[in-house]
């Protein structure tokens, strides 16, 4: 988990990724912080993300985004 929230902080270094609960809703995240945080994602932990997997609820919190990259690297 310490190597997603040092990437969540290289795209958005301002925000507390391990108190924030609702990063999309609260307008934290932009659509271009998410393609950003993909890109980071699949290149960090080797995993496949596909359109699918870009919907809000993957991206709420850390844990969300965390829970998404276990999902993708048992795919």
């Amino acid at each position: 988990m310490d190597k997603l929230i040092e990437i969540l902080r290289s795209v958005c270094p301002d925000v507390d990724f391990e108190t924030e609960t609702d990063l999309v809703g609260s307008g934290i995240l932009t659509s271009l912080d998410i393609v950003m945080i993909v890109s980071e994602l699949m290149a960090e932990y080797d995993v496949k993300l596909d359109v699918d997997d870009l919907v809000p609820e993957n991206f709420m919190n850390a844990g969300t985004i965390h829970a998404l990259i276990e999902r993708a690297g048992s795919k």
